[in-house]
């Protein structure tokens, strides 16, 4: 066990601490988190739709006669939400710079309106890429605006008003010259996708990233991507913020996919999404620690046993930080195996029973941070995910179990020569 800890340090640490701290990645990652509210506003405007498919009948009457009341939100939410997540990975990347200009957001939804809207002969918009198919799309605007910004800057290339001139004007001013070389990149981009195949960038790039985004959603790669998190997890760092820098834009894309198949009365097709990894793989938090935070809590060690109770309450609503950080867990060669490998099987065994059909699929994205099997139902509408979520928090304890029996008899140990 030494042995393998040293070889991760050697060879893991320094990789997992430079994505860490590439502030591109990170950028992304807030920004696609960031748009998360608001994918489940729409989405809970389509639960009545998923609910009227359901039973059908007097219900899906009415659902069909208010349809364009009860789905009007999600014109302004799930459909646009590529605009949401140009403007919050912009404003997370200059954060990071310390650029501080407010026109930042708004020069990354120019450039993303410019790149994925395209106008119909009668001078209407055509806005169907600005939902989930414009995510990546998202990503290079935010990205590109600020760092146009900061080398204009770098290069005194802005235009600089007096100290007297009110920082709004100011800042207009100072994002002239870089909102010119946003627009007019974006404009001979659209117009060579225009001239080169009369298609849009973002199907462009959804063409390019198709085989990444088929393969993302299969057994092997949602096993590699908690086999990653949990490993992460041991050695200090977030694991969930340092993998969904990857993996978010192809959950969101995904849901959005099954929503979109929801409302139009078609039955989903994907397994991974956001609420799939943390309404099952991350209930009670990485490791799914719940069951541990119990067995804890009836612990013979006095430590355990205090530790236990404080992590209880929040570990019921998925945060754990408490017990990684107070037990802990980072380094722990008694907790180690369990809090690694028991999270990969378990997504394993859930991949398999919604891609089976045995569990129903998320339909569309739910709220976070909610009791075991809360959010799986309210994600799937179906009482056996909800059950699948509790059996995941079980089957972890028992894995746990013997770990953790170890780990208390040392522990005991200690407290006797104490």
């Amino acid at each position: 066990m030494d042995k393998l800890q040293r070889w991760l340090q050697k060879w893991l640490m320094p990789v997992a601490e430079m994505l860490e701290r590439q502030r591109h990645l990170q950028a992304v990652k807030d920004g696609i988190v960031g748009i998360v509210p608001v994918i489940i506003i729409g989405s809970f405007c389509l639960v009545p739709t998923g609910i009227g498919n359901m039973l059908g009948g007097g219900v899906l009457q009415w659902v069909n006669a208010h349809n364009s009341v009860i789905t009007l939100p999600t014109y302004f939410t799930t459909n646009i939400m590529s605009l949401y997540a140009a403007l919050f990975i912009a404003n997370s990347l200059a954060k990071s710079y310390d650029i501080k200009n407010v026109l930042v957001g708004p020069s990354a939804i120019l450039a993303h309106l410019i790149l994925s809207v395209t106008i119909s002969e009668e001078g209407g918009w055509v806005v169907s890429y600005l939902g989930a198919e414009g995510l990546f799309v998202a990503i290079i605007s935010g990205l590109l605006v600020v760092e146009v910004m900061r080398l204009c800057t770098k290069y005194h290339l802005t235009i600089k008003m007096p100290e007297s001139v009110p920082p709004m004007v100011a800042d207009s001013f100072s994002a002239l010259v870089p909102l010119v070389i946003d627009v007019a990149a974006a404009v001979a981009v659209a117009s060579i996708c225009m001239a080169a195949g009369s298609t849009v960038f973002p199907q462009v790039i959804m063409n390019i990233l198709a085989p990444a985004i088929t393969s993302m959603d299969s057994l092997p790669a949602v096993m590699l991507i908690i086999f990653i998190t949990q490993l992460l997890w041991v050695f200090g760092l977030h694991g969930a913020a340092i993998t969904s820098s990857v993996w978010a834009p192809f959950a969101i894309a995904n849901a959005s996919a099954n929503a979109a198949a929801v409302a139009a009365g078609q039955t989903p097709a994907h397994v991974f999404t956001f609420g799939f990894y943390y309404g099952f793989l991350q209930v009670s938090g990485s490791g799914m620690t719940l069951g541990l935070v119990i067995l804890m809590m009836l612990s013979k060690a006095k430590s355990l046993r205090a530790i236990g109770r404080i992590g209880v309450i929040p570990s019921l609503f998925g945060v754990n930080e408490p017990i990684i950080f107070g037990v802990p867990l980072i380094m722990n060669p008694f907790l180690m195996v369990p809090f690694v490998f028991g999270p990969v099987i378990v997504a394993g065994l859930n991949y398999l029973a919604m891609s089976t059909g045995l569990v129903g699929l998320p339909l569309w994205e739910s709220p976070g941070f909610l009791p075991p099997g809360f959010q799986a139902f309210l994600l799937t509408l179906d009482w056996k995910a909800a059950v699948m979520a509790v059996l995941n928090v079980v089957i972890m304890t028992l894995f746990y179990f013997p770990f953790f029996k170890m780990m208390e008899a040392d522990e005991l140990k200690k407290e006797q020569v104490r």
